[in-house]
């Protein structure tokens, strides 16, 4: 811990005049990169530092709110990219992206995540010439059927820096040839949020205004397009109603999920919401008594929070969180829950969360970044 202190105090003696440009664009990504935003202007305060928004994600509930909760400056650029087919928003985004980089003259962009937005930023950036940091870099299913796979596939083998948040995902860099000077194993800044905010989400009162009781319910996020539009969405809404008449089972929906729902005129025994304020969400998730989902972020929450998870897909990208013991890969269809109760059964607890899910991780990407920078142009 005393010689991370010395590092950083000897970082932040240097002087910098480069501008650092940060990509946000769907919900996942507010939470990944408020702890590095924050570091960043830390550790560099003469700096530029830069946060552009491609509203892949444009509803309040999935974005501005985020903004406002996890105290994210408001975006210098709004590209409002929107929804549409894959190559529409990845084009989009690297058009609008492109130009907000030549603008700015930025010197170096962090892209977080898997998302089409990361993708198109990292394409941007590296043809312009801009240096390249993938934030969660390393994480792998092994189904090339996922767009998240590809995206985070080609923003790794692109990355000048790849931080990553388990020796799982260094392995996996490893065994693409990506060389190790380009990795920096740095912990998850989705921790980072999760800590600093936990104690406001203790005062949330989302579980008095819907009724449940700490414990005695299920959380459900489903929202992924192999799921909602397939035909085992019915039979997994069928299992979850079933499953609410043993416990109430709460499920906010991205929007997505709920036009697929009304399509089918399903769910009416479930407690449905909009989709949550961070605070409110991170709330439900602290105190089930166990999450059923099918997002990267979720599984990596529940682990730290020691949180049963159940994860309603045939992979993960995440196998740490299995490792931990607190989840499980049950499937993408609905047999998966039909023997809930015995599988949360035998959830394992860890005493401790993985390494470097320590609500540091932010301070060592910052580190990180400036470190390889530095040494970037020394070598100019």
């Amino acid at each position: 811990m005393g010689k991370d202190r010395a590092r950083v105090a000897h970082l932040q003696t240097m002087s910098d005049k480069r501008t650092y440009a940060y990509l946000v664009g769907a919900r996942p990504n507010f939470i990944k990169m408020a702890p590095v935003v924050d570091a960043m202007r830390a550790l560099r305060p003469l700096a530029d530092h830069l946060l552009i928004h491609t509203g892949q994600h444009y509803d309040d509930s999935m974005s501005r709110v985020f903004f406002q909760e996890l105290s994210l400056p408001r975006p210098d650029f709004f590209l409002a990219v929107g929804s549409g087919s894959h190559g529409y928003q990845t084009g989009a985004a690297m058009t609008r992206i492109e130009s907000v980089l030549t603008e700015t003259q930025s010197d170096v962009l962090v892209v977080p995540g898997d998302v089409n937005s990361t993708l198109a930023g990292a394409l941007a950036a590296t043809k312009l010439g801009v240096r390249v940091v993938h934030l969660e870099s390393g994480l792998r299913s092994r189904d090339r059927s996922m767009p998240e796979e590809i995206n985070r596939i080609v923003a790794d083998h692109i990355a000048d820096l790849c931080l990553v948040h388990s020796w799982s995902a260094v392995e996996n860099l490893a065994a693409e040839g990506i060389h190790a000077d380009r990795v920096r194993m740095v912990g998850n800044t989705m921790i980072d949020s999760l800590v600093r905010h936990l104690p406001l989400a203790e005062q949330s009162q989302i579980g008095d205004h819907l009724g449940v009781e700490k414990g005695h319910y299920l959380l459900v996020t489903l929202h992924r397009p192999s799921l909602v539009e397939s035909h085992d969405l019915v039979s997994v809404v069928e299992v979850l109603e079933h499953l609410a008449e043993e416990i109430p089972v709460i499920f906010p929906m991205h929007p997505r999920t709920r036009d697929a729902l009304d399509r089918r005129a399903i769910g009416g025994r479930l407690t449905l919401t909009p989709p949550l304020p961070y605070l409110d969400f991170l709330h439900l998730e602290a105190h089930a008594r166990a999450v059923v989902t099918d997002s990267g972020g979720v599984q990596e929450e529940t682990t730290f929070l020691r949180v049963p998870c159940l994860t309603l897909r045939d992979n993960t990208e995440r196998p740490v969180t299995v490792a931990a013991g607190t989840n499980q890969v049950i499937g993408s269809g609905p047999d998966g829950l039909r023997d809930i109760w015995a599988r949360l059964r035998n959830v394992h607890r860890p005493q401790e969360p993985p390494e470097g899910w320590d609500g540091l991780a932010g301070p060592r990407a910052a580190a990180a970044i400036v470190e390889s920078t530095e040494a970037f142009r020394d070598t100019r």
